[in-house]
């Protein structure tokens, strides 16, 4: 198995932006042997106020995603939020992803594990790592062993995050691939008051300790200028900083590897 990479931008602010991201990222892909999937959401349930920007919804939204996989031939990774929707998005994405708060829905897992698709859970921020063995059983007794599990931090205290890197060592006793979410991991939940914050230049660092720790690949949201990005702005790595940030990761992947 190779070093797998889910990357694009937290939300599809337009077909446009998610075009120009797709684009450069087969670019960028194209000199790397990775296995990857160009991630966006069609709509973000769970944002800190009502006035936030949530999507296009799932129809707009799986229409443009439609357009990158026909247009760039990349994979498509994108979340749901209730069970109704994954047989839906299994018609245009290869891997469906579980929200971390949403990670014990049993009714959410079964139905994205029933479309026989990737199934990548998001270890909820409240969750011991050792517990997620049984998050993961829900979806194999649900007939799919198509599982990854991510690590994306811990609460800790208030509007903050730490992530434990042995948690990606506990994860791994599942017998799944495990992804560390660069960007998500350095959140600051509801740190903006109305919004989440995020320390953008910590995603590196923590994104090479995972791989050194073990971790198969990386998550990460990228955006052509954070700044001004409807959702996950502070913790978005820039798009022309993502060759860079990959190629120093990927290193360290083929050494973890190589011994």
């Amino acid at each position: 198995m190779g070093f797998i990479l889910i990357a694009g931008p937290c939300v599809i602010e337009s077909e446009n932006m998610v075009m120009e991201i797709a684009g450069k990222m087969k670019e960028i892909v194209s000199g790397y042997d990775v296995d990857y999937y160009f991630k966006a959401s069609f709509d973000k349930a769970n944002r800190t106020s009502l006035s936030s920007y949530r999507g296009p919804g799932i129809d707009i939204g799986l229409e443009i995603l439609k357009k990158v996989k026909l247009e760039y031939g990349l994979k498509i990774c994108t979340d749901i939020h209730e069970a109704w929707q994954a047989a839906k998005v299994s018609e245009v994405a290869e891997m469906i992803q579980i929200p971390a708060f949403l990670c014990r829905q049993t009714d959410l897992l079964t139905a994205a594990a029933r479309t026989g698709r990737i199934v990548n859970i998001k270890k909820g921020q409240f969750m011991a790592p050792w517990d997620m063995q049984h998050v993961v059983e829900k979806v194999r007794m649900s007939g799919n062993d198509r599982i990854m599990l991510s690590e994306r931090g811990s609460c800790f205290g208030y509007n903050n995050l730490v992530v434990d890197m042995t948690s990606i060592v506990e994860m791994k006793k599942n017998h799944v691939p495990v992804i560390f979410d660069a960007t998500h991991s350095v959140q600051k939940p509801g740190g903006n008051g109305a919004s989440t914050g995020g320390n953008r230049e910590y995603a590196e660092y923590l994104a090479k300790a995972s791989i050194a720790t073990g971790a198969d690949g990386v998550f990460m949201e990228v955006h052509p200028n954070p700044e001004e990005a409807l959702s996950d702005g502070p913790n978005s790595i820039r798009l022309t900083d993502v060759e860079c940030m990959l190629r120093h990761i990927i290193k360290i992947y083929e050494v973890v590897k190589s011994t």
